[in-house]
């Protein structure tokens, strides 16, 4: 017997969904007319906004709806986040145009795979190796009648259990062999995710760091989108022509060990959150500046 679609409202003032889920955090969001449509833990799910709550459909228990309020961090007071920012005018610009743009808190697993296979590639070229991945080696989750078939993110013991060859038929190219040594290490228990989270940031980014391609931008990306560490502030090509954009306008060299000081000083508690104001500003709202 099919489960019964449940359909759930979560208070969230000040939640952009759609810039949320397109802001390059996550890689499995497909927008429809009637919603967004995903898997979380699992589970098949759509969200839609209502202006002052999210709204969820998902074939699940309705009194367990934990994995979907953890993951949206719906119970984040955004004003406070926003009142942790620098003042200065591109931070304002970014949040004026951005407001609403709100941190996932993603499996670390998934998370690590998918930032692996991020390496040098836009979002949507992402989102199709990601979606090719789960297809081929991930488990089917129930989805309601009419819905296209959706599958779960593989686990790190079945990616662990083929081969490079396989994995490159999924379109990854060179990150095949990374994505294959992270999900070994981690089936193996040398890599303990869950462990990870509650380390130190510098040693828990040191044990990222330690994978075969995995550099500080993946593992900041890891360390803030599935952990939620502040401090990580993943810098990508976006973020650093923001960052000389913006805030060394008139320099013409600024060297990476500048633009890293500047960053550890600048933007204050909530410098993760900032970051990707940021990111999502220059990809999105401004994207004609030279």
């Amino acid at each position: 017997m099919m489960p019964q679609l449940v359909i759930r409202l979560f208070p969230a003032h000040d939640y952009d969904l759609a810039a949320t889920l397109r802001s390059g955090q996550a890689f499995r969001w497909k927008c429809a007319e009637n919603g967004w449509t995903g898997v979380i833990s699992g589970r098949w799910v759509r969200l839609r906004s209502t202006g002052t709550s999210v709204e969820a459909e998902a074939l699940a228990p309705a009194d367990d709806w934990t994995w979907l309020t953890h993951y949206l961090q719906t119970d984040v007071a955004l004003e406070e986040v926003l009142r942790g920012f620098p003042g200065d005018e591109p931070m304002q610009s970014a949040v004026a145009a951005c407001r609403g743009l709100r941190l996932l808190r993603q499996d670390p697993w998934e998370c690590l795979a998918s930032f692996i296979l991020s390496s040098t590639k836009q979002i949507l070229q992402i989102q199709q190796i990601v979606a090719n991945l789960c297809e081929c080696y991930g488990q089917p989750v129930v989805v309601p009648a009419g819905e296209p078939a959706a599958w779960a993110f593989p686990s790190p013991a079945r990616l662990a259990s083929v081969t490079e060859t396989e994995l490159r038929a999924c379109k990854m190219g060179f990150r095949a062999p990374y994505l294959l040594e992270a999900a070994r290490r981690t089936a193996a228990g040398e890599l303990d995710l869950t462990e990870l989270g509650k380390a130190p940031l510098d040693v828990a980014r040191g044990r990222l760091m330690e994978l075969p391609g995995v550099g500080r931008k993946i593992a900041d990306c890891v360390l803030l989108f599935a952990y939620g560490f502040q401090s990580a502030f993943p810098v990508d090509v976006w973020v650093l022509k923001a960052l000389r954009q913006l805030y060394f306008p008139r320099r013409r060299r600024v060297t990476p060990r500048q633009i890293q000081q500047f960053v550890d000083e600048h933007f204050g508690p909530y410098a993760g959150y900032a970051q990707q104001y940021l990111f999502h500003y220059m990809r999105v709202a401004r994207p004609r500046m030279d």
